[in-house]
């Protein structure tokens, strides 16, 4: 008897479709596994595959995550690359519980800032402006960069800033470019653009607490410095 594949399924019973129609919580942890691999065997649809895969492991995702990609590959309809898929996506899932523990910083001063974030701009050759977005603590909810350049210009779209603003539901930011040059100091460029975002943030009720310049073993604060009025 020719075996079904998912794509002769009811619409409601193919994972895919399952998790955009009743969401992710819907899929058991066979349909999940079987998006990742995507394909089964001639045998097996993908999530039959799956099942298999899991009743090998007792059923238990942990025990799943230790196998190795020689060890998966042993499942008929598994080769390299779908065993890569199912660990890198394990491994996504353990790094977001480690995660999910870790204090994020309160960033209520330049230095945090510069400690914070001295290791993403270090050795760039070319300027980058980020922002970090904060809650009503001064704790972060995301961090984007918003522009690359050359030597000293980097383009900055405020649109983009204050859209990612609301996205995240952010209270106030910080702004970070550096200077590859090692200048310490803010140039009449850095100051115009600075004060255009405090303005175009205010009439949406979002604080820019300071804009900080980084070099590779030093930064300059507009705080610190009495420029953010």
């Amino acid at each position: 008897m020719q075996k079904l594949v998912i794509r002769d399924w009811a619409e409601s019973d193919r994972p895919r479709e399952k998790l955009v129609e009743q969401g992710r919580r819907a899929l058991s942890d066979a349909e999940l596994l079987a998006i990742l691999i995507s394909s089964g065997s001639r045998e097996e649809t993908a999530v039959e595959l799956c099942r298999r895969i899991l009743s090998n492991v007792q059923h238990n995702l942990n025990n799943l995550s230790k196998l190795e990609v020689s060890e998966l590959c042993t499942f008929k309809g598994i080769g390299e690359a779908k065993a890569v898929a199912i660990i890198a996506a394990l491994e996504l899932g353990r790094r977001r519980k480690e995660a999910s523990h870790e204090e994020k910083p309160v960033l209520n001063s330049s230095k945090r800032v510069y400690e914070y974030f001295k290791y993403q701009m270090q050795d760039l050759p070319h300027e980058e402006f980020w922002v970090l977005y904060l809650n009503t603590r001064c704790k972060i909810l995301d961090k984007q960069l918003i522009g690359r350049g050359g030597n000293d210009f980097t383009p900055v779209d405020v649109r983009i800033i204050l859209r990612n603003a609301l996205n995240c539901k952010a209270s106030s930011l910080i702004l970070i470019h550096n200077h590859p040059s090692g200048t310490l100091s803010a140039s009449q460029a850095d100051k115009v653009l600075t004060k255009k975002i405090i303005e175009a943030s205010k009439i949406m009720d979002i604080k820019i607490n300071d804009h900080v310049i980084f070099t590779d073993d030093s930064y300059y604060s507009f705080r610190d410095e009495g420029l953010m009025d």
